[in-house]
């Protein structure tokens, strides 16, 4: 059985095509097939095929059209290809079954022989891995974020590959072969200037140096024209070395000088990393970082691991680095994402010294922002004259990944609402990086680093209230500290709120505040100052859920904080279990029920305490309101 996934999606079996032509059956089997030998999550197909919201019958949608996949698989013999685990499924298949594996695996090796010096070795290799290509990946396959996320991904590596390939050829003397190939390929990408590059290299030891003069001067008035730019260093040098017949006077330039002979090098030097002290951009450099918050505290696990992703290794270990680096900060409401975030992209600025972006996606809000709006601000950020920002999101973002390219620039997005709203903000350059937060979970961005900012420890729920009250302060009563962060449910948010209201009543001890905190018939009253409001947090949150969601959600808060199972909550509420685990895994995606695993494997949730007080707040709410009782029982027959 073959699984082809490089151009219309196949499943060959005998010769045969036997997979289904449904488009929703089809992405669930391409994701499959994507993840082989990985578990894929439930709640990660259901995200896939209804990306906005979810049916209240999605899961099970999802079930029959697993049960369909099986039944295909069943009657060729294989049906023990796609098995059933806690909370996914999984498709066992050998990786050389499928051609994105062998793909990638002729790409490497082409590219290992490139860097070795054997060129016709690596042409060899690398045009075999471009001829398992059928047409567009996934091209008859409908892909919303994770789809789209890996289509975006294998394009990319195609035309890098494409590019080492042409490499490879002019290595081995092939030029005249080329110049037809290469020009129809900068009339399909007009601005791309590496293929520009290789044309007037092809051209010129093809002996047609004036033509290669003729493509720069083209390529130039077209970037001028649309960019506002000039051409980048790289193709400026080609440009002057050809004028000049003589070795350019720059190191290392991207297409040596060897390059310009008749002769055959010896060996292709591929593109480094530009060095620290590369010549600036003519673009502007943004600094629109917001302000770091002088008493940062803790977090150094999730910081380290951040900074570790997004940071610049250099190096041979990064040369064949094609893809932007991307980090994802999510949490429940007020844990301290944004301000981690805002603290890392700080930590971060020396390794992107050519500017860093910021905008607030507003994503947790009735009205987020638009990716188009967001852009435009960003290329106006990068000098870009109004006159020459496009007005259709697609350009903008093409425009946007032009811009970026060659330079090392950090975006940093807050409150991102899906991993969609992301889709045309990520830079055009590998040695870029993208760091987003969000209230949900976003697993369309599977090529980023996830990381779910829980909640502080008593340690440093402590040095939170020592930073703002003073040391000595909360040294004198440290059991009463450690009483008022255990009220709290340590949470940063109203950490911060009790502490600002102290500091305003120096004569108040903390031990009566933490009275004061246990006897509040309703702690959120106290979790407040100013315009620092835990309960308006959870209200943005709560109001984003389906009207099902919010019930079960409320109804929920009767089994108070201990754990609870998918069994249990659907017996509290009369439901199937079938019906209640996708809800109570979109409450765990927004961050409103923590989750984890028990010893025989079962998902066990729980409430944070203050996401529990919240809770409980919303049903009082509700039971007080008029035929409340009648609206309750309807939300439990769900």
């Amino acid at each position: 059985m073959e699984f082809r996934l490089l151009g219309p999606v196949e499943i060959l079996w005998q010769g045969r095509n036997i997979m289904p032509t449904a488009p929703k059956p089809r992405q669930v089997i391409s994701l499959l097939m994507l993840r082989h030998n990985t578990v894929v999550q439930a709640a990660e197909l259901i995200d896939e095929l209804w990306p906005e919201l979810p049916p209240p019958s999605a899961i099970t949608t999802l079930q029959t059209y697993i049960y369909k996949f099986r039944k295909i698989l069943m009657k060729q013999g294989a049906d023990d290809l796609l098995r059933t685990q806690p909370g996914g499924y999984i498709l066992t298949i050998p990786p050389s079954t499928v051609d994105v594996n062998r793909f990638e695996r002729d790409a490497d090796d082409g590219q290992e022989l490139l860097q070795r010096g054997d060129a016709a070795g690596a042409a060899e290799k690398l045009g075999h891995a471009l001829a398992l290509w059928r047409g567009p990946a996934l091209a008859d396959v409908v892909a919303s974020g994770r789809l789209f996320s890996y289509v975006t991904r294998l394009e990319e590596l195609r035309f890098r590959i494409l590019e080492l390939r042409i490499e490879a050829d002019l290595a081995t003397g092939r030029h005249r072969e080329l110049v037809s190939e290469l020009k129809s390929l900068v009339l399909a990408h007009p601005l791309h200037e590496h293929l520009h590059g290789l044309l007037m290299l092809a051209l010129h030891r093809s002996g047609r140096r004036h033509e290669a003069l003729e493509v720069y001067r083209s390529v130039r008035h077209k970037m001028i024209e649309d960019l506002g730019l000039e051409p980048g260093k790289d193709l400026a040098t080609l440009h002057h070395t050809l004028l000049s017949d003589s070795p350019p006077e720059a190191p290392e330039p991207l297409w040596p000088a060897q390059h310009l002979t008749t002769k055959q090098p010896e060996r292709v030097t591929i593109a480094r990393e530009p060095a620290p002290d590369t010549a600036p951009s003519p673009l502007a450099r943004p600094a629109q970082l917001p302000a770091d918050i002088v008493d940062f505290v803790g977090r150094r696990a999730v910081l380290d691991r951040l900074v570790g992703v997004l940071a610049q290794p250099g190096g041979s270990r990064d040369a064949g680095r094609t893809a932007v680096r991307v980090g994802v900060v999510t949490g429940a409401p007020g844990v301290g994402k944004s301000v981690l975030a805002v603290h890392a992209a700080h930590t971060l600025r020396p390794r992107y010294p050519d500017g860093q972006l910021y905008a607030d996606l507003r994503g947790s809000s009735s009205e987020p922002r638009d990716q188009s709006e967001v852009l435009a601000g960003f290329l106006r950020a990068l000098d870009i004259p109004p006159a020459r920002i496009p007005d259709r999101l697609e350009e903008r973002g093409a425009l946007f990944r032009s811009c970026t390219a060659g330079r090392r620039v950090l975006v940093l997005l807050d409150d991102v609402a899906c991993s969609a709203q992301v889709r045309h903000l990520l830079p055009g350059d590998p040695h870029c990086a993208l760091l987003a937060t969000g209230r949900r979970r976003m697993p369309g961005l599977v090529e980023a680093s996830h990381v779910e900012l829980g909640l502080p420890g008593r340690t440093e729920g402590r040095e939170m209230l020592a930073r703002v009250l003073g040391r000595q302060r909360v040294e004198r009563e440290p059991a009463a500290a450690d009483t008022i962060v255990t009220l709290l449910g340590h949470h940063p948010l109203a950490l911060r709120c009790v502490a600002g209201r102290l500091t305003a009543m120096p004569g108040l001890s903390l031990e009566a505040m933490a009275e004061q905190l246990d006897t509040a018939p309703r702690i959120l009253d106290a979790a407040r100052l100013g315009e620092l409001d835990v309960r308006s947090r959870f209200d943005l949150s709560y109001e984003g859920l389906s009207p099902v969601e919010q019930g079960v959600f409320r109804l929920l808060s009767m089994l108070e904080s201990s754990p609870f199972t998918v069994a249990q909550a659907a017996g509290l509420l009369g439901w199937r279990s079938a019906d209640m685990q996708p809800v109570l895994e979109a409450l765990a995606d927004n961050h409103l029920l923590s989750a984890d695993r028990a010893a025989d494997g079962a998902a066990r949730y729980s409430y944070p305490r203050l996401t529990l007080a919240y809770a409980g707040e919303r049903l009082e709410a509700t039971l007080s309101q008029p035929r409340a009782v009648e609206g309750a029982g309807a939300a439990s027959a769900v």
